[in-house]
């Protein structure tokens, strides 16, 4: 301070022609002489203006530095505050101090906590711990300092395991149980916002045992205090200390202390006692030298001669200019752009209070300014405990902080940091491991919200982000890949000819068909022999080709369902069948005929010949187009996405469209087949001539057997088994129908051709009428 008011004395730009006085006083931590201190500075006589160079004798007051606590700080402000008298403090960070209803004549050249507090939370937050201890001084300092950071963690979204303060003078027992506290926990990171001579406290309680390692988050009033580096155990201790700077001049006015003026001075007396480890006078104790004069302040290696950090000293030095550029701004207004002083002018501390609110200047390249709160702008210096490569601990600077930067842009990291055990790599502190995507947060009852399990999403849901609180739904379409981070598509299923079912299906179908082709061929080859010609061939022919048409039909089943396909395949399966239905219906009705015939007196065959049995199988036929085409005009089937069914697959399938047109084709089919049952029983016990009625009976009572379980096999089974469930009942009841009708006949074509003779037949019929 004396330094800076010389500088300033000698300037011929800031206050030229002026001299500042100065008073230094003690308050040595005691709050009484603080408050007497504060009256007696406010209660200073009226300006005296000297005209020489002497300013020793008592003037009026205009401003004061100080003081370095922010309790005292406090004090002094509500005292000098009433007379308006300004007061800049250097180390007073309380952010109640920025409070102006209470403390408008408190300017400061060090940062508000409240910039600190939003550092420090930002810091945490920076390096991912979510799961933190916090350790405060019982004082405005710790309290309020504590206050402002939990607030802006707990916005930051970091939970605070314990909070525990402690007074310096506080018994033992207290230090010792928050020391506890912290060996304790399960948080590794520990911030603590208090003093160096508070903390150190602590820190010895925990260095008289092992204690688990712990990440130290600190504050500039210990984390850039060298006295504190002898705790090994602290090192990689990382926070935010006061910008280092450079004062020009400042080494050299240090070392040019004479013992002439040592001597004038009891503080500087008892420093260099104490630094020379001798004693200034005519009188020594037992064992104690002289000083000789030969001591050398140019040898003298202490904190006393290192300026290579000044970190509060600059403060105070900034306090100092700050006020001499309020007095000069009262003092020497500029006028015609040359600065006049009048050093005569009677001044008003309300004067100066006011001027010191907008003042604004460089010094040795550092802004100085307040704002309405007569709070400096934020800038810190990031600061890590790092060993070196001797082995000892050093303050190092690894980065910046500069509040006034936008959001995100505040820290520059410029080098490696070192941490808790002398590790590089980010410890972690969290309460629980992040939650990976595919999973969402569920907090633990009882517990902070960084205090949580992982639950996978369900069926369905998804999670693409870390820490999600909530799982998204997938779109009906999709469904989420293993992990549960992604949606999708869904596989689309449909019976195909690519898989083996269908590939199966299909071979029966085409199998189906040749057989029936074949069997054409050999009824058409063998169209004049007597089997033949006595089973009504034309019919024969006919049911021949329904059945050719019925194996075909079923592949309509197979492949992708498009609009033409579900159309065809329900109305051709409903048409062939009816056909085919039509034609046994037809020959079941010959056989009757025929029996009918062969009685004296009768000629009903006249009634029921070739003529009338191709109107009976186009009328039948047509009745079953006729529906079909109602169906297909009113609401044909049409190809739709079921997502019913399976929950990871989309079944492509045919729609029915009209429920009532489906099952009035299959019951019209039903109604026929049941018709030809009971026509083929009644004439199932004529002569063995005309026993095609009992193959019939057979055939048909396969075929109601088929579709008759066919319908709650249909209903019941899911997906594209539902497509094969209908191809097996078409295939399974076509295969009844050419076996039990045809394949008796084409064995006796084949391999008894003995029996396929007339003279055969006419016997057979002759032994039936005796």
């Amino acid at each position: 301070m004396i330094f800076a008011i010389e500088e300033i004395n000698n300037s011929t730009e800031l206050l030229p022609g002026v001299k500042l006085g100065y008073q230094i006083q003690d308050s040595c931590f005691y709050m009484p002489v603080i408050v007497h201190v504060a009256f007696q500075l406010s209660n200073s006589p009226d300006q005296a203006f000297h005209t020489g160079d002497n300013c020793s004798q008592s003037g009026m007051m205009v401003g004061v530095v100080g003081e370095t606590g922010s309790t005292r700080s406090m004090i002094m402000s509500r005292i000098i505050g009433s007379f308006d008298i300004p007061q800049v403090s250097y180390f007073a960070t309380c952010a109640c101090l920025s409070d102006k209803m209470q403390y408008p004549n408190f300017f400061r050249t060090v940062p508000s906590d409240q910039f600190q507090a939003d550092a420090l939370a930002k810091l945490v937050k920076h390096f991912g711990w979510t799961w933190i201890g916090v350790v405060r001084s019982d004082t405005d300092y710790g309290n309020n300092g504590m206050a402002s950071f939990l607030l802006t963690a707990q916005k930051e979204g970091i939970c605070v395991e314990y909070s525990v303060s402690f007074h310096p003078r506080n018994p033992r027992s207290k230090i010792q149980r928050v020391a506890d506290v912290i060996r304790r926990s399960t948080a590794r990171v520990v911030v603590a916002f208090t003093a160096s001579f508070e903390l150190r406290l602590l820190l010895e309680e925990l260095s008289r045992e092992a204690s688990p390692p712990r990440q130290w988050v600190g504050t500039e009033a210990w984390v850039t205090n060298p006295d504190m580096l002898k705790y090994g155990f602290c090192a990689g201790a990382i926070g935010f200390g006061i910008e280092q700077s450079v004062i020009p001049g400042l080494r050299d006015f240090l070392l040019d202390l004479s013992p002439t003026k040592v001597a004038s001075s009891p503080m500087l007396t008892e420093f260099w006692e104490v630094a020379f480890n001798c004693r200034l006078g005519t009188f020594t104790a037992t064992g104690e030298r002289m000083c000789d004069g030969t001591e050398d302040m140019q040898t003298l290696q202490n904190p006393y001669t290192d300026t290579s950090q000044l970190r509060i000293t600059n403060m105070v030095y900034k306090a100092v200019y700050a006020l001499a550029h309020a007095l000069h701004n009262t003092l020497c207004p500029d006028r015609n752009s040359s600065t006049h002083c009048d050093k005569y002018s009677k001044i008003s501390t309300k004067e100066v209070l006011n001027q010191l609110k907008k003042v604004k200047f460089n010094l040795n390249g550092y802004d100085v300014s307040f704002d309405a709160n007569g709070d400096p702008v934020a800038k810190y210096e990031l600061v890590n405990w790092q060993k070196s490569h001797r082995g000892s601990i050093e303050i190092v600077t690894v980065g910046h902080y500069d509040a006034s930067l936008p959001a995100g842009q505040e820290f520059q990291i410029n080098t490696k940091l070192m941490f808790m055990e002398g590790v590089t790599k980010v410890p972690k502190s969290v309460c629980s491991d992040r939650c990976r995507p595919g999973t969402r947060k569920v907090l633990q009852k009882g517990k902070p919200i960084c205090c949580y399990d992982c639950v996978r999403c369900p069926d369905g849901e998804i999670s693409n982000s870390t820490d999600s609180l909530d799982c998204t739904p997938c779109s009906h379409e999709f469904w989420p890949n293993a992990e549960s981070y992604t949606c999708l598509p869904k596989p689309v299923e449909f019976l195909s000819y690519d898989e083996v079912l269908g590939i199966i299906l299909a071979a029966f179908s085409v199998g189906g068909a040749c057989l029936t082709i074949m069997t054409a061929v050999l009824f058409y080859q063998h169209r004049i022999s007597p089997i033949v010609k006595a089973n009504n061939s034309e019919l024969s022919f006919l049911l021949l080709f329904s059945l050719t048409l019925c194996f075909l039909s079923s592949l309509t089943f197979i492949g992708a369902p498009s609009d033409w396909s579900c159309m065809l395949r329900h109305t051709a399966f409903a048409i062939t069948f009816v056909l085919c239905m039509s034609c046994i219906l037809g020959k079941t009705i010959v056989v009757l005929m025929a029996f009918k015939a062969t009685l004296p007196g009768r000629n009903v065959m006249k009634w029921f010949g070739p003529l009338q049995q191709r109107i009976t199988v186009a009328c039948i036929t047509f009745i079953q187009v006729l529906i079909c085409t109602i169906w297909l005009v009113v609401s044909p089937p049409f190809p739709i996405k079921n997502l019913t069914v399976y929950k990871k697959r989309i079944i492509l399938e045919c729609a029915l469209g009209s429920a009532v047109g489906f099952w009035g084709v299959l019951g019209y089919i039903g109604l026929l087949a049941v018709f030809c049952l009971v026509l083929a029983i009644l004439a199932r016990k004529l002569p063995d001539s005309f026993n095609e009625a009992k193959l019939i009976t057979f055939s048909m009572l396969i075929f109601c057997a088929v579709w008759i379980t066919f319908i709650p096999a249909y209903v019941s089974s899911p997906g594209k088994f539902t497509v094969a469930v209908e191809i097996f009942a078409i295939l399974a009841s076509s295969f009844g129908l050419i076996f039990c009708i045809f394949a008796p006949k084409c064995f006796i074509i084949l391999f008894k051709p003995d029996k396929n003779t007339r003279k055969q037949f006419l016997n057979k019929n002759k032994s039936q009428h005796i």
